[in-house]
């Protein structure tokens, strides 16, 4: 946290509320034996594009929140040094906020259970660019998709908003555009995509839906079994129990749970696709 006051990192992390005493709290003291070893562990990854979660023995949620906290400056600076504009690197680290608000609407109180996925933000090559996230990686550690390429974008959905065709025509388009500048060495045409939303079930029983729209976008690679996924993102709530209790407000909430009360499973789909060509600067 050197050199960054509290309430310019609790709002470079959109942490608010409750959330913003209960960090405020971890920060009042040095941090322990945990924290640093989850430090340790965010450092060794800063800026070598890992596409997988970073762990460390023996650390805890609350250390990896801490450690977030602790780190989340040190990554803004790598990004700026980058040259990518602050708004940027803010809003991909809003993600701390974002999930810590919806752990206190999952479990009811203060925690991270998604920070593993946060790790990844940690490293500083993923990127909120406008409805979607997008994740620089090795093609190679993508699996086969896109095995031409030296380096692919994973995608991911936020929860806020929808998926409006235009939107994400939008998204895609500023994201081959925002690499090209900020990583020229590292060339991307290829996306890919390992979503509940790409099951292709769910485009059978909605077919007009936006979400269709979206999944049609790919080439499905292949799927496979995530029976919790679409309960969580849809309803977020861990596990699969009392499902009776779940609201059937919308075609989505029905969807998901008629699948299920049938005793079919959900997948994951996994997908690839080629990203529009950046548009081209004039001389």
């Amino acid at each position: 946290m050197t050199g960054v006051a509290q309430d310019e990192l609790f709002t470079l992390l959109d942490i608010q509320g409750e959330d913003a005493l209960e960090c405020a709290s971890l920060l009042a003291s040095p941090p322990g034996d945990g924290t640093r070893r989850a430090l340790a562990s965010l450092d060794a990854r800063l800026g070598v594009f890992p596409s997988t979660s970073a762990s460390a023995d023996g650390c805890t949620e609350t250390d990896w929140i801490e450690a977030f906290l602790r780190f989340a400056p040190v990554v803004h600076g790598h990004h700026l040094s980058l040259g990518i504009p602050p708004e940027s690197s803010a809003a991909i680290l809003a993600d701390v906020g974002l999930n810590l608000r919806i752990n206190r609407r999952v479990h009811g109180r203060f925690g991270l259970d998604t920070w593993a996925w946060l790790t990844l933000h940690m490293a500083g090559n993923i990127f909120r660019i406008g409805r979607l996230q997008f994740h620089l990686v090795r093609s190679d550690e993508e699996g086969s998709a896109a095995a031409s390429d030296s380096w692919v974008l994973g995608v991911h959905i936020p929860e806020d908003g929808g998926l409006s065709p235009a939107l994400v025509d939008t998204s895609f388009s500023q994201a081959r555009e925002f690499f090209d500048r900020y990583f020229p060495d590292k060339a991307v045409s290829v996306a890919s995509c390992d979503s509940w939303m790409l099951d292709p079930y769910l485009a059978r029983k909605l077919p007009h839906s936006n979400i269709a729209a979206f999944a049609r976008r790919f080439t499905l690679d292949r799927c496979s079994d995530a029976p919790g996924d679409a309960v969580y993102f849809t309803f977020r709530q861990r596990g699969m129990e009392n499902l009776d209790r779940l609201p059937r407000e919308t075609s989505l909430q029905r969807v998901v749970l008629e699948r299920i009360d049938d005793g079919g499973v959900w997948q994951l789909g996994h997908g690839h696709l080629v990203l529009p060509a950046a548009r081209s600067t004039p001389a």
